[in-house]
């Protein structure tokens, strides 16, 4: 899932790896330079808590009268103000927690169905507004095409519900594991692999002909590569048999539904893998364009432009996936080929191709779920290493046109709101000088041009921290993230994010130091920016939460830890 990666990790925990990104001012979200259109000539297109002894039935029961008893119930009118809403606007930002990774088996059931009750019914004691929740495809038609299994996922929604909790479903089309640190490992579904196997085109492929094996190829989008369907419409169905088994949770319980677009469900190109070593922090990586169907499109795109010699082959001296910029004669700030005539060809071309991608997803999702309340969003990845130089060097091999002189995202925000879908994205909790200053992150900054670009496009904006934080020093980052009080303009207009979610669910959340952190969080989040209550009075109400739901949350970490 973003620069925490498919490495968040554990039977019921997760640690995502470490993803370590200048300034954009609100003139230049508005003045970037435009990619060319789609349709260019040379671009193809609680729980259920039963435990034996019904104890935890007799605590939540007790639970309530002692929230009454310390004044903290949650009123009708706040209730409103909680629920998951489009851009917000000083009503506070409701807080959701990811799953592990591992919440349903390989056999599609619930994963340790104790541990998972008891620590739904935990956030939820906690004022957690829901959980987020990968649907693998590699699980669910796992055994044959169009042979879903949504076993596991039924249990797991049906928990949220009874406990009271709202759902963010991923849609997750790529693989789980094979990064540095993962402990899980779910591949795509079986026969998808059987067709890689006999087509090794369909994976992303570099210069070397390393081949990755994490998500089809988008140059392979309109193919019927897959058994007579293309990957486009294997993840349309997919999304159509969700929406036809959940249809009565659409909108109620399942209020928002993630389209996965590419590795780690994120809208990029697989461009700094970790596995066996490929990649590492603060690598520039590597383009991924070198498959036939990929090579295909460039050599059209190449033809249409006048240039047919540009169309065989990406840049050939853009170095290797741990090189830096300066170390290669494509990404160096002066004569960098990236800021020539043929580095635009190319990046546009390659950048296209992903919105592209996104363009077919989206239109698909938003056709399936346009009947429901659920609200379709995309994720983008928090890239901030080298952001500080000129070429943007990792970002550009991700797929995200996005250099000293050219905002690379306002054109996906301007496509995600074409769709309607929230923009979410990585690396809230991380600030500038907490990242290596020889590798010029700014995550800080980077997170401020997404929110300038998504203010342009008029498209609501969500966050993910990218790694386990329980500190008050990563908490305070994202509350000031979240407030987006950069956005304020002239005319005075002001909005918070829509949606925060937090990473993840283990048992490091419920020890109780940082469960006691965690709850304050929620709860300050939950005030919105312009609450005029003092954070003192805020922090005391958190302190009697957590003391009123100490029973269910050692119960959730013992469970967990088990």
């Amino acid at each position: 899932m973003s620069l925490h990666l498919t490495h968040q990790l554990g039977a019921l925990a997760g640690t995502p790896i470490k993803f370590k990104s200048r300034e954009m001012t609100a003139t230049s979200v508005t003045s970037s330079l435009s990619v060319l259109p789609p349709s260019s000539a040379w671009i193809h297109k609680a729980t259920n808590l039963n435990h034996n002894s019904h104890g935890t039935n007799r605590f939540l029961a007790d639970l309530s009268v002692r929230r009454k008893a310390f004044a903290v119930e949650t009123t009708e009118e706040e209730e409103k103000q909680r629920t998951y809403k489009e851009g917000g606007s000083g009503g506070g930002v409701p807080v959701f927690v990811m799953m592990p990774l591992d919440s349903v088996t390989m056999g599609n059931s619930v994963n340790r169905r104790k541990a998972m009750k008891a620590s739904l019914g935990a956030l939820k004691s906690g004022g957690v507004e829901g959980i987020m929740i990968d649907v693998w495809w590699g699980l669910v038609e796992r055994e044959s095409p169009g042979g879903y299994n949504w076993g596991g996922y039924d249990e797991v929604v049906e928990m949220a519900r009874k406990v009271g909790l709202k759902v963010q479903a991923v849609m997750s089309f790529h693989q789980c594991g094979g990064n540095v640190g993962d402990s899980v490992t779910i591949p795509l579904p079986q026969w998808v692999v059987e067709e890689v196997d006999k087509d090794p085109d369909l994976a992303y492929t570099d210069q070397w002909g390393r081949r990755n094996h994490e998500y089809i190829s988008l140059g392979a989008d309109t193919l019927p590569v897959l058994k007579g369907r293309t990957p486009v419409q294997c993840y349309s169905d997919f999304m159509r048999a969700f929406r036809d088994n959940f249809k009565h949770l659409l909108g109620d319980t399942i209020v928002e539904i993630q389209v996965g677009m590419g590795p780690a469900g994120e809208l990029r190109y697989p461009s700094y893998p970790e596995k066996d070593g490929t990649w590492k922090f603060p690598g520039i990586g590597a383009f991924q364009c070198y498959d036939k169907y990929s090579l295909s499109s460039l050599k059209a795109a190449a033809e249409a432009y006048g240039k047919p010699e540009w169309g065989s082959t990406g840049p050939t001296d853009a170095g290797q996936y741990n090189n830096w910029p300066e170390d290669t004669q494509f990404f160096k700030k002066e004569d960098g080929g990236w800021n020539t005539e043929y580095g635009h060809f190319f990046l546009t071309w390659y950048s296209q191709m992903l919105l592209n991608h996104g363009e077919r997803i989206l239109s698909s999702a938003k056709s399936i779920f346009q009947s429901t309340d659920v609200k379709l969003s995309a994720k983008i990845a928090g890239i901030h290493w080298h952001y500080g130089t000129r070429s943007h060097a990792p970002e550009l091999t991700a797929g995200y046109y996005n250099t000293r002189f050219r905002d690379g995202y306002l054109p996906i925000a301007q496509m995600l709101a074409r769709h309607n879908a929230v923009f979410n994205f990585t690396c809230i909790e991380m600030r500038d000088h907490e990242q290596p200053q020889d590798a010029l992150c700014a995550p800080e900054q980077l997170v401020n041009q997404v929110a300038l670009a998504t203010l342009a496009a008029e498209v609501p904006l969500a966050g993910e921290n990218a790694l386990p934080r329980y500190d008050d020093y990563a908490h305070e980052q994202i509350l000031k993230a979240s407030a987006l009080s950069f956005d304020r303009n002239s005319e005075g207009e002001s909005r918070e994010m829509c949606a925060f979610t937090y990473l993840r669910m283990n048992p490091e959340l419920f020890k109780a130091e940082n469960w006691g952190k965690f709850v304050g969080f929620v709860k300050r989040m939950g005030e919105g920016r312009d609450s005029q209550r003092c954070w003192e009075e805020v922090e005391r109400e958190a302190e009697h939460f957590v003391h009123v739901t100490q029973p269910l949350v050692q119960e959730a970490a013992v469970a967990l830890s088990h």
